[in-house]
């Protein structure tokens, strides 16, 4: 299985990103797809996702929500994962990984540092791609 993420980069506040995350060797016909954000120094959670219901996760805490200002979609017949993202905040700079797994994915990355190479004992990751909201 290979996960491979493009589109990150460097916008101002209030602009516009879409992430893909182009997926191969991955036949689970149960499963749940997402992306995760880490920032050097805090933990890693998962921001938004979309199992093989079609239902969809999106963070929603009071400190730190993307609901309404990100989508996630699915296109199957090329197996491409999307995330796009509007309205971004500086508070949105991260690395942004893609992960796949046949069970519900985990809102943490636990002990792992994905802007270390590190990666969670669950789920197939990413490489990840890097955005900076920055004026």
């Amino acid at each position: 299985v290979q996960l491979q993420e493009s589109g990150g980069g460097s916008v101002q506040p209030g602009g516009s990103l879409r992430l893909s995350c182009t997926i191969s060797g991955f036949t689970f016909e149960k499963f749940e797809m997402g992306w995760y954000r880490q920032v050097p120094g805090k933990q890693c959670d998962l921001v938004a996702s979309i199992n093989s219901n079609g239902h969809t996760y999106y963070k929603d805490s009071k400190k730190d929500s993307v609901k309404g200002r990100f989508t996630i979609s699915l296109e199957n017949a090329r197996n491409i994962l999307y995330m796009q993202m509007n309205s971004l905040k500086p508070e949105d700079t991260a690395g942004y990984y893609c992960a796949a797994d046949s069970i519900p994915l985990l809102v943490g990355c636990g002990a792992a540092r994905l802007d270390e190479n590190q990666r969670p004992d669950f789920a197939y990751w990413g490489r990840g791609t890097q955005v900076t909201v920055s004026s």
